[in-house]
Formats: C-alpha cells, sequence, structure tokens
C-alpha cells in the first residue's frame, strides 16, 4: 500500500471508494459540476478534518503550500475557498451520510468480538444526543430557543467498540424521545436510554419486538408493586421488584409488567431507580448496564474535543450536515485503520499523529506503531481515554 505514497493517500485507500462512486451516482452528485466532484470534496474536508483545519481559507493556505504533493494525494486541481464554499452547499449531505453508513457497517463487523466490561453476552446498544449551540443570525433554519439556534446529534452508540450504529441530526426543537420511532429495533439487544426517553408507549414498542431497554424511573411514576425478589444488600441493591402501571394512559400504553430496581451507589450515597422488561438478569448486572451508558457522554465529549463540529465551514443546512457526517466517517475511519493494522495506540494518539504526519511519505504501518505510549500517557489520561483499548 506504501510505495511511495504519502500517509493521507494511504488513509483514502482504506475507503470502499467503489461503493462511494455508486452513492454519488444514487444521488446525481456530480451532475453539471465541472470542478471539485464529489470525491475530491470528500478528499479535502476529511484532510481538514485531520489536520485541524479551522477555516475556509486555513484549508486553501494549507494545501497550497504543498502544491507538489496534491496530485498525490488525489487532489486533481488547487482547493479554492469559494469553490469549497460552493461545494459545502450544493453537495448532497446525503452522499456523505449513506457513505458514513457504509463505514460504519464495515467497523462494526471488525469490532464484533470486542468484549463488554459488563456481564452481557448480547449486544448493547446507548442513545442519547447532543447539542451544538449555532447563532441564530447565521443559522435561522434550525430553531433551539428565542435567542439561539442549534443543532442535535441523536446516536445510538454500540458499547462494542464504541462504534456509532444510528446517527439523526435534527434541529435543536425535536425531542430526544421522537427518535425512537427512527431506530430499526434488533431483537434480542440492549437499548440503554435516559430518563429523556420514557414514553411507555414507545418502550412498549421495544417490548414487543423482542428487544430489552433498562432507563430510569421518573420521581412521579405512578405504580404498584406486585411482588419482590430477594437481593443482597450489601450489593448496593435496595430492592427488585415486579411492577404494575396505575395510571389509565401509562397501563394502556404498556399493559405488561415491568421490572423496578433500587441501587445504592457507594459513592455518591444516591438512590437510583431502574426499570427495565427483562425479568431473569441480576439486579447488579441491569444497575452496570445503565451505568455503561456513560460511554456516550464520553463519546460526545471525545468527538466535540477531536474532530471539528463546533465551528462550520459553511452556514446552510446542507454544509452543516455534510461537515458533521464527514466528521463521523473520518472517526469511523480511524477506527477501522487502527483495527486492520492491529495497533495498541489510542484513536486520540493516532489522529495526533496523523494530524502532523500527513503529507509524509512513509509507511503508514511504521508511522503508527512503535509509538512510546507512556510518554504520552499524560497527555491521554487527560483527552478521555475511553478508546485507549
Amino acid at each position: 500500500m506504501y510505495n511511495g505514497k504519502t500517509l493521507f493517500s494511504q488513509l483514502m485507500d482504506f475507503l470502499p471508494w467503489t461503493s462511494f462512486n455508486r452513492i454519488v451516482q444514487r444521488y446525481d452528485g456530480d451532475r453539471y459540476v465541472k470542478s471539485l466532484l464529489c470525491a475530491q470534496h470528500y478528499r479535502t474536508m476529511a484532510f481538514a478534518q485531520l489536520a485541524y483545519r479551522e477555516s475556509l481559507r486555513d484549508i486553501e493556505v494549507c494545501l497550497a503550500a504543498q502544491s507538489n504533493k496534491l496530485y498525490h494525494m488525489g487532489f486533481r486541481q488547487p482547493i479554492r475557498r469559494a469553490t469549497l464554499a460552493d461545494a459545502n452547499a450544493k453537495r448532497d449531505w446525503r452522499i456523505y451520510a449513506d457513505f458514513a453508513q457504509r463505514l460504519i457497517t464495515q467497523a462494526r463487523k471488525l469490532y464484533v468480538d470486542t468484549p463488554l466490561d459488563i456481564d452481557w453476552d448480547g449486544t448493547a446498544y446507548a442513545l442519547d444526543s447532543t447539542t451544538i449551540d449555532l447563532c441564530m443570525t447565521l443559522f435561522p433554519w434550525a430553531p433551539f430557543r428565542s435567542t439561539k439556534s442549534a443543532v442535535k446529534v441523536h446516536t445510538l452508540l454500540d458499547l462494542q467498540g464504541h462504534i456509532p450504529s444510528f446517527i439523526h441530526i435534527s434541529d435543536g426543537k425535536l425531542h430526544d424521545v421522537k427518535v425512537l420511532d427512527l431506530l430499526l429495533i434488533e431483537p434480542g439487544a440492549f437499548y440503554i436510554l435516559d430518563r429523556a426517553y420514557v414514553d411507555f408507549e414507545r418502550l412498549h414498542t421495544l417490548h414487543t419486538a423482542g428487544a430489552f431497554f433498562v432507563t430510569r424511573a421518573k420521581r412521579n411514576m405512578d405504580a404498584r408493586r406486585l411482588y419482590s425478589e430477594p437481593v443482597d444488600r450489601d450489593t448496593g441493591i435496595i430492592c427488585d421488584q415486579t411492577i404494575a402501571l396505575n395510571a389509565y394512559r401509562s397501563s394502556h400504553r404498556y399493559p405488561d409488567y415491568l421490572r423496578r430496581i433500587r441501587f445504592k451507589d457507594p459513592d455518591t450515597g444516591k438512590t437510583l431507580g431502574f426499570l427495565t422488561n427483562h425479568s431473569s438478569l441480576p439486579p447488579l448486572t441491569i444497575c452496570n448496564l445503565y451505568k455503561a451508558r456513560w460511554h456516550i457522554e464520553l463519546f460526545f465529549k471525545w468527538i466535540k474535543q477531536h474532530l471539528r463540529i463546533k465551528r462550520f465551514f459553511g452556514t446552510s443546512e446542507n454544509a452543516v450536515k455534510s461537515q458533521i457526517w464527514i466528521a463521523v466517517s473520518v472517526y469511523v475511519l480511524v477506527a477501522i485503520v487502527k483495527k486492520r493494522l492491529s495497533l495498541d495506540a489510542s484513536l486520540y494518539t493516532l489522529l495526533q499523529i496523523l494530524s502532523l504526519t500527513l503529507f509524509e511519505k512513509i509507511s503508514l504501518q511504521q508511522a503508527l506503531t512503535n509509538i512510546d505510549n507512556n510518554s504520552g500517557q499524560a497527555v491521554i489520561d487527560n483527552q478521555l481515554n475511553l478508546f485507549d483499548y
């Protein structure tokens, strides 16, 4: 794969370009385009993510400084900021969304054998959203509050490998619970949700589809205890109950029994209540499953720190969604490279190395291996070491 290529070219070789071209044809992405085709646009935006560029002018100047290497990196003409701005506004964002989903499918197959940190041998997903604040004057198409705009990135994170399996980008006003209507439910999988997703009709849809869920019980939930299982209070479990809902609407929307577990956190002293439709798992395992939901919070913090999704290169809806989807695909691409090359370094470390060496003509394997992780451990620990496995 090396053959004197730059690191950026070697990295791009891991992408399924045949699939990308099919997706472009599906949406007529290159129709009437005379310069900066979709493939060139993707390469440019991926470069901006990997090299931590801050603006269109920044991208233009950086690439112009290495003009003698651009052709061999896959760029067929100099990149001008006006051309790139036009491409951000007009290249259909669905092209990059579908391509990111193609990479996600590929990555999940590579990480399917990654063990979970909890006693559950099936598939477990964490569902949540993160809000990216925007200026109302520049982004009027994304309403949120009366004084500002925002977009929400709704994500279903596969806890095996921490690869997002589903992403939906909406304006800031879309309530989180409505995203449950967009999911393709996987029977036998566990869905870990916070209290924002407690909607008994939608939870019953998960239940009837053969999936399991665990969520936090709301304080004002009206329910009656049917019977209790014996518990070991030394483990922090206060009670393990089978309950039925009392309220008229709730009981009709979820007519089956639920399981309620109360747990006292030994670290904080807080008592937490969990709801699940799984009747046989040990109560402590249910609690640990919900605790694993924190991985998606770390995922959101990680991508906001290390990918360009808080400052955008365009103000249109198409430009924002394109940039977010390309950022997701770059994240998944680095995860694929890490697995295929059997690298021990964290994704943070790999991104830092790539940001400084994209124009170098050395082997990708050589550049990303033999890294002294101990020397950078303090930095990695300070930058969310969720991805150090």
